[in-house]
């Protein structure tokens, strides 16, 4: 994620994971705290077979590809609703690459406990959700987000969880595009091209918000949800997250964005549901 990186991670130079790092774990317990649940409530579709992409259940036992078969299993179980939220993600991006005359490529979704190993290296639940572009895997840490839930008693609010995983696939797409080359190691500032990559992630997960419907996954989004979704940007912005662990601000060390731009490029990918809409790099960030 962690968000941020899945929502937020620190400043992220290539190959190292995307939303990892100290600041990942703040940016997911900042996350979870503002935000009631992990998951809960009706946005996947019962009826719809949520068992169609890559999933790595590096966690033992049964796969999740047997487990996990349709969105009355995602509404039951945490780890499900992921899986049905990853499927609605990927849908529409390869719809969205095919529009255009491309194939995507599926990311391999893979579910850890405690530690993991990854293309980038050794991986723990103090990174949070996080996309390694050397294998091209996004891994997400569910017994951290268990954690949250039993230690802080969140409830609700499925939606802020499938931002910060749309936002991870984010980063996905702009591995197969070729545009994660542009950060670099110390690259800060709300200037930065490793803000504009994090905002352009955000853009790419409201994008899929906007179309997540005609994905069959997903049941059509309330304004509740939106509203949960552009909070979760919120409490992902670096200027929020520095007053709370630093007490000042200090932009020049920004990696991610501050709230109101991470909220203003998710707004900009839902109302315009156009990856197009979301070239970061060309206007002001």
């Amino acid at each position: 994620m962690g968000g941020g990186g899945g929502g937020g991670g620190g400043g992220i130079p290539l190959p190292i994971p995307m939303g990892g790092g100290l600041i990942g774990l703040i940016v997911i317990v900042v996350l979870f705290l503002v935000f009631s649940g992990i998951l809960g409530g009706g946005t996947t579709s019962p009826d719809a077979g949520i068992s169609n992409y890559p999933i790595d259940d590096a966690r033992g036992g049964s796969t999740l590809q047997q487990e996990c078969r349709t969105g009355e299993d995602a509404n039951r179980r945490q780890d499900c609703a992921i899986v049905g939220f990853v499927n609605s993600i990927q849908a529409y991006w390869e719809d969205s690459f095919a529009a255009d005359g491309g194939t995507y490529q599926p990311a391999v979704t893979t579910l850890f406990s405690g530690s993991v190993n990854t293309g980038c290296g050794q991986a723990t639940s103090a990174v949070g959700p996080f996309y390694c572009p050397t294998d091209r895997n996004v891994y997400l840490d569910l017994t951290f987000f268990e954690q949250l839930e039993s230690r802080f008693g969140v409830q609700g609010g499925p939606l802020a969880v499938a931002y910060v995983v749309a936002h991870e696939y984010g980063h996905h797409v702009q591995n197969l595009a070729g545009v994660l080359s542009r950060a670099r190691d110390g690259d800060t500032g709300p200037d930065s091209a490793a803000v504009r990559i994090e905002l352009q992630a955000d853009c790419y997960a409201g994008v899929w918000a906007a179309n997540a419907v005609d994905t069959e996954y997903i049941e059509p989004l309330t304004q509740s949800e939106i509203a949960q979704a552009l909070e979760a940007a919120a409490a992902v912005g670096d200027d929020r997250i520095q007053q709370q662990t630093q007490g000042r601000v200090t932009p020049e060390n920004w990696t991610h964005g501050s709230s109101e731009q991470r909220q203003r490029w998710f707004g900009t990918g839902y109302r315009g549901g156009d990856p197009a809409e979301c070239d970061t790099f060309s206007a002001a960030p």
